[in-house]
């Protein structure tokens, strides 16, 4: 199955085929990202790190995925040091950026952003993230630690936390509907998941349940996926006060869960989460982070077309 030049914008765009493909080449990557071996699939390979937002996990994953692959990073750097601050817009500099790398991974605030740059490219576009609505390369990690921790097909799982703006949730859910999993959404009311993608899930046959209370479900699920409250998202200060506290995890409400339970976050983590969590057998976000090495080597590779 050939990826070669394929744009990475929406989990909407693959098929569980292809999903299935890339999980599997990520597999074949991790002794690669762990450094057990070399394997110089990216040499003579220039990728473009365009991130309009701040991040560290997904920016520095990726620049561990190329290099451990043989290639080379060009930065943006800071925003401000840019040409964006002299009024240049995001289809121009993707024109120009097309020009010095080989692929280009954006990150940037506005909903929709890496489809539009994705028509304006000459070169592969990873989205890394876009505004609140996609975030394919956090989803395919995720799966990658599902499949690897615990299993894909029918599995219960519970989203928590920031529904409404979390992209990493709504990309997940998406592709989660193709492994038939049993999905339980926990939020406060403010924080529900969009109603359109709930009625999206409905028509696909989905099984979706809606609960404000960790405690009613943590029993019966086989993974709990936490996000962090996004302050940064809301308009109104006072609103985020309100339900920044609602959900968290601690070891009193894990007292009762399945043995084989997995809590997952993309992090970064706030309070939502309580440290002494961390060393339980449930928490699996650290070696989620590593995962998204392997996965993110597996999508540059496949894109490019030096794997197959």
């Amino acid at each position: 199955m050939s990826l070669k030049n394929r744009h990475v914008i929406s989990m909407k765009d693959f098929s569980r085929e292809e999903i299935d493909h890339i999980l599997d080449t990520a597999e074949r990557l991790e002794p690669v990202a762990r450094g057990e071996e070399r394997l110089r699939l990216l040499d003579g390979k220039i990728i473009a790190l365009l991130f309009f937002e701040p991040s560290t996990r997904t920016r520095m994953s990726f620049e561990a995925a190329v290099q451990r692959l043989g290639g080379k990073t060009l930065n943006l750097g800071s925003v401000e040091a840019s040409s964006v601050m002299k009024g240049e817009n995001l289809a121009d500099t993707i024109r120009v950026i097309s020009n010095y790398a080989d692929l280009i991974v954006l990150r940037h605030p506005l909903d929709g952003s890496a489809r539009m740059a994705a028509e304006f490219a000459s070169v592969p576009i990873i989205n890394g993230g876009d505004g609140s609505v996609n975030h394919p390369t956090q989803t395919f990690l995720d799966l990658y630690t599902i499949r690897r921790e615990s299993h894909l097909e029918d599995l219960k799982i519970a989203l928590a936390g920031d529904l409404k703006y979390g992209r990493t949730v709504h990309s997940l859910c998406y592709a989660l509907s193709l492994y038939e999993a049993e999905m339980t959404f926990v939020s406060p009311p403010e924080l529900r998941m969009p109603p359109d993608i709930v009625r999206d899930l409905q028509k696909m046959d989905i099984n979706i349940k809606e609960t404000d209370s960790l405690e009613r479900i943590i029993g019966d699920v086989e993974v709990l996926y936490m996000t962090r409250v996004q302050k940064e998202r809301f308009p109104d200060p006072e609103e985020y006060e309100k339900v920044k506290n609602r959900l968290k995890v601690t070891r009193d409400l894990l007292r009762n869960v399945n043995p084989n339970l997995k809590i997952l976050h993309p992090l970064p983590r706030v309070n939502e989460i309580s440290p002494e969590v961390d060393s339980t057998p449930y928490a699996c976000y650290f070696e989620q982070a590593f995962y998204g090495i392997p996965t993110r080597m597996a999508l540059l590779a496949l894109a490019m077309g030096v794997i197959e």
